[in-house]
């Protein structure tokens, strides 16, 4: 990814960034509308556009139907469509502003990713200690917020978003953002393989 570019009047991510940014975002969106019509299939008993119930551990249910599957008494699966249009407009901003957003912009976006990123092991937690299962949809929404977070924490830190004293350990997780993600990853599947012997049930 290429160097952010800096202007007097903003802060303007790596192209390449901000692309990933609309990709995660649009992939998330499109899986959290998949989750929805599930939560429906599963209240109206009907069979959803493309099923995730692929086994006993695998499978949507038991997270769907959950009190942590409805957060604020709804299916989470609304908040995804709302909150990955997130990370699209951030990423759609950043290539339609030359000069750059200033930093406050990116400082909100910054906790909001952060947000997502908590929320995310939270519900993996849940649903391996807790529920017991794992939902297809909701592990390709872990799949897209935890490299989501890894990229844009290291480029905030890196480029100054957050002021100057982060700058080196911003370079050290944007370099290695990457096997961050493959190391929070491989956490959640052993944790899910020792608890849930997924393998096993497949």
């Amino acid at each position: 990814m290429a160097t952010t570019e800096l202007s007097l009047t903003g802060v303007r991510p790596p192209r390449g960034l901000a692309i990933f940014w609309i990709v995660a975002g649009a992939a998330g969106g499109i899986v959290s509308f998949l989750l929805y019509l599930e939560y429906v299939g599963q209240l109206q008993g009907t069979e959803p556009l493309i099923s995730c119930s692929w086994g006993v551990v695998v499978t949507c249910g038991p997270n769907l139907l959950s009190p942590g599957g409805n957060l604020l008494g709804f299916t989470n699966s609304l908040i995804g469509l709302v909150l990955f249009g997130g990370p699209v407009h951030a990423g759609v901003s950043a290539l339609a502003a030359p000069a750059g957003l200033r930093t406050w912009y990116w400082r909100v976006y910054g906790v909001f990713v952060l947000g997502g990123f908590l929320l995310v092991h939270v519900f993996a937690w849940r649903s391996v200690f807790e529920y017991g299962s794992l939902c297809p949809w909701c592990m390709i929404v872990w799949l897209v917020t935890i490299p989501l977070f890894w990229f844009t924490l290291g480029w905030e830190l890196r480029d100054g978003v957050w002021g100057d004293r982060p700058r080196r350990v911003g370079a050290v997780v944007f370099s290695w953002a990457v096997l961050l993600t493959i190391l929070d990853y491989a956490a959640i599947a052993i944790a899910a393989q020792v608890r849930l012997d997924v393998l096993g049930t497949l």
